[in-house]
C-alpha cells in the first residue's frame, strides 16, 4: 500500500479527467499532469538532494496544487510529510522544526522570508521555495527530475510513517500525531463508507491541508474525483460551490453558521450539493435544524480527532428521520461507531459505563485508523494507546442503540458547587437565542461555588441582545445551576486551525493566581 500512489490509477484509467483545482491562484491540473509532477517531485527529494526513506519534509505554505504534490511525492517515495500551521507563531513554528528534525523546508513564495528564517534556526541544509514562476527552485527541481517511477517507491509499505499532523493545541502545546499509509487509508474507508462517495462527486476542500481534513480530500481523489481547493471564506465558499457544482464537503460547525449568515445566502444555486458533513465540534440542535433546511442536500456529522481520523458517523438517515420526529434527540449525538471503528463509554478503569443515556464516561476508540503515535514522544503515547485502545479525552454518554452524546472533553467540565455542569449543554441552551452565532462556556473561578458559569458570545450580523437575555434563554432549558453567571460579548472567539474553540485561551486568564482542578 502506497498513498502516493494514488493520481497514478485515475491518471491510467482517466488521464484528462481534473484532479485539483487551486482557486486561490487560479490553477487547474488533470490527474496526468498531476502524477508526472509528483513521480518528478519525488525523484528530486531523493536522487538530487539525496533524502532517504523516513526523512521528514516540513512544509510551509496555504491550500495549493504544490501543497497536494508534496503530499502524494513524500508518500510515493517513502518520505514523512510534517505540515506547519500558518497561523501558529514564529517560536511555535520552530519548537515543531526542532521536534520533527525535517531534512528540508517547501514553503510557499507567500512565506519565503519566514521559511528562510526557520530554516536557518532549525539548521537546515537545503529549502525550496515555489511559486508559478519557472526559475523557482521548487520548480527548477522537478524539471530537471526523472520522470519515471522513483526506484524508492518499491520499498514502501502499508506500515511505514507518512504523515506527522501537529494537534490543534486545543488544551495545550502542541503535538505531533504519526499515521502511516494504512492507519491513512483505513480512516479513508470509514469515510468512504459514511459519505458514500460516487466517481461523479465534486469535493471542496474547506480545511486548511497542514491538518486531518487533507486526508479526507486525498479520498476523494482516490475515487478519481476532482478536488477543489479554497482558504476558507463562508462567500467564497458558496461561490464555488456554484460554480464548480461541488457536491461534499466538510464544514465545521464555524464554517456552517458563517455560510447560512452569509448575505444573500438563497440567492446561491447549491442544487449541485450531494451531501456534506459536518464536525470539529458540538453542532446545537437548532444549528443542526437551520442547515437541514438551508441546505437541498442530506447531511452527516463525523466525530473524529487528529489521533484517529473520523470515528463514529451519525448518519444521513439519523437526521432526516430526527427531523420528522423519530428520535429528534439524536440530533445532539455524534453517531454511532463506523464502519472500521468500535467504540466504547468507559470508566476510569476502562469498563464500559451503562448504556442508558445518562451514564458518562470516557470515549475510546479501537481502530486500524488510529495513529501509531505521538512523535517522539512515548510518554503521551503510553497514557493515550492503551491495550490497543485510544483514549479520547472526550465525556460522553451512549444509549441502547449505541448513539453516542459527547457531553464535553474532560478538561471543559465545569464543577460548581459539587455539581458537574457540561458547557456543551449550556451552549446548547443559549444557541436557543436567535441572535446568537457562536458561544463558548467555560468555568472560572468563585469564592462561594469553587467555579462559575461564564460564557462569552459571538452575535450574528447585525443582530442585538443584552447579557439579561442570553441567561433568560439559557434559563428556560438549564436547572438554575447550570445558567451561565456572566455573559461577554465578542468579535470572534480564538480558534485552533480545525476550527475548534480554544476555550483555555479565554479560561486560562482567570485561572493565574488559582488552581484548577481537572
Amino acid at each position: 500500500m502506497n498513498l502516493g500512489q494514488i493520481p497514478a490509477k485515475t491518471a491510467l484509467l482517466d488521464p484528462e479527467r481534473e484532479a485539483l483545482i487551486d482557486i486561490p491562484n487560479d490553477r487547474r491540473m488533470t490527474f496526468s499532469q498531476l502524477d508526472e509532477r509528483v513521480r518528478r517531485l519525488a525523484n528530486g527529494l531523493c536522487e538530487s538532494l539525496g533524502l532517504e526513506k523516513g526523512d521528514r519534509v516540513a512544509i510551509l505554505s496555504k491550500n495549493c496544487i504544490q501543497y497536494m504534490e508534496i503530499f502524494y511525492a513524500c508518500a510515493r517515495c517513502g518520505l514523512i510529510a510534517q505540515p506547519l500551521n500558518w497561523r501558529l507563531s514564529e517560536p511555535e513554528m520552530a519548537r515543531i522544526l526542532d521536534d520533527g528534525e525535517p531534512s528540508i523546508l517547501i514553503g510557499s513564495e507567500e512565506y519565503a522570508a519566514l521559511a528562510e528564517r526557520l530554516t536557518r534556526a532549525a539548521g537546515l541544509s537545503q529549502s525550496l521555495v515555489f511559486s508559478t514562476e519557472p526559475e523557482c527552485n521548487y520548480e527548477a527541481l522537478i524539471a530537471a527530475a526523472s520522470d519515471a517511477e522513483p526506484a524508492a517507491a518499491a520499498n514502501v509499505t502499508g506500515d511505514d510513517p507518512v504523515l506527522i499532523l501537529y494537534t490543534g493545541g486545543t488544551t495545550g502545546e502542541s503535538k505531533g500525531a504519526l499515521h502511516s499509509h494504512h492507519s491513512l487509508y483505513m480512516g479513508m474507508l470509514n469515510q468512504s463508507i459514511a459519505e458514500r462517495i460516487v466517481p461523479t462527486d465534486v469535493y471542496m476542500l474547506t480545511g486548511q491541508m497542514f491538518h486531518i481534513p487533507v486526508a479526507l480530500a486525498m479520498n476523494y481523489m482516490a475515487h478519481g474525483c476532482p478536488v477543489v481547493l479554497i482558504n476558507f471564506d463562508a462567500k467564497l465558499a458558496l461561490e464555488v460551490i456554484q460554480q464548480e457544482r461541488v457536491s461534499a464537503f466538510l464544514g465545521i460547525t464555524t464554517m456552517i453558521n458563517w455560510m447560512m449568515a452569509a448575505d444573500g445566502f438563497e440567492d446561491y444555486d447549491l442544487s449541485s450539493l450531494r451531501n456534506f458533513q459536518y464536525g470539529g465540534g458540538p453542532m446545537p440542535r437548532s444549528v443542526v435544524e437551520a442547515a437541514l433546511k438551508a441546505f437541498p442536500c442530506t447531511m452527516i456529522q463525523g466525530y473524529g480527532q487528529t489521533e484517529g481520523m473520523t470515528m463514529t458517523f451519525l448518519s444521513q438517515e439519523d437526521h432526516q428521520r430526527a427531523i420528522a420526529g423519530d428520535h429528534p434527540e439524536r440530533l445532539a449525538s455524534c453517531g454511532r461507531e463506523g464502519f472500521v471503528s468500535e467504540i466504547r463509554v468507559v470508566n476510569p478503569d476502562g469498563e464500559p459505563v451503562a448504556r442508558d443515556g445518562q451514564s458518562a464516561g470516557e470515549i475510546v476508540v479501537r481502530s486500524e485508523a488510529n495513529m501509531l503515535g505521538y512523535w517522539r514522544r512515548p510518554d503521551l503515547t503510553q497514557k493515550t494507546l492503551r491495550d490497543g485502545w485510544m483514549w479520547t479525552g472526550d465525556i460522553a454518554t451512549w444509549d441502547q442503540e449505541g448513539y453516542v452524546f459527547i457531553v464535553d472533553r474532560a478538561k471543559d467540565m465545569i464543577i460548581s458547587g459539587g455539581e458537574n455542569i457540561y458547557s456543551t449543554q449550556v451552549e446548547a441552551a443559549i444557541h436557543q437565542h436567535p441572535a446568537v452565532l457562536e458561544s463558548a462556556v467555560f468555568g472560572v473561578p468563585d469564592d462561594t461555588w469553587g467555579e462559575a458559569v461564564k460564557a462569552v458570545v459571538v452575535l450574528k450580523p447585525g443582530q442585538q441582545a443584552t447579557e439579561e437575555e442570553i441567561i433568560a434563554e439559557a434559563s428556560q432549558h438549564l436547572a438554575s445551576y447550570q445558567k451561565p453567571k456572566s455573559v461577554d460579548f465578542v468579535e470572534a472567539l480564538p480558534k485552533a486551525p480545525t476550527g475548534k474553540i480554544l476555550k483555555r485561551e479565554l479560561r486560562d486568564p482567570y485561572w493565574q493566581e488559582e488552581t484548577r482542578q481537572v
